[in-house]
């Protein structure tokens, strides 16, 4: 019977999911991208992906806590570097902060 359940469930969770992407491309239309709202949401995302990096930086948990503070630094300094340089592209941070964290924690870090 649980089985023949979720068969049952699995329509309605369809029309709820695509109830709010309707939603969403009729509402769309209307928004403006460079609107007081937009900006707020985009100020929003940067500032908790500063808080998020900055707590992997100086409070680390789990095995990222076992690396030296300046090797997370080092690589955290050489990742805003690359964003900047690249035109604020965010791949290419990342990309660069984990590539640099890597290569310091294999020659530079305690064995």
């Amino acid at each position: 019977m649980a089985e023949n359940s979720a068969w049952l469930i699995l329509p309605a969770a369809v029309a709820v999911s695509y109830f709010w992407r309707a939603l969403g491309v009729a509402v769309s239309g209307r928004l403006d991208p460079q609107g007081d709202l937009f900006l707020w949401v985009q100020c929003v995302a940067y500032a908790m992906l500063a808080g998020l990096v900055s707590r992997m930086a100086f409070f680390p948990a789990g095995t990222l806590g076992g690396t030296e503070l300046g090797l997370r630094l080092g690589a955290l300094a050489l990742a805003l570097l690359a964003f900047f340089l690249a035109r604020r592209n965010l791949l290419v941070g990342i990309a660069a902060g984990v590539g640099a964290f890597i290569l310091m924690n294999m020659f530079l870090g305690e064995v």
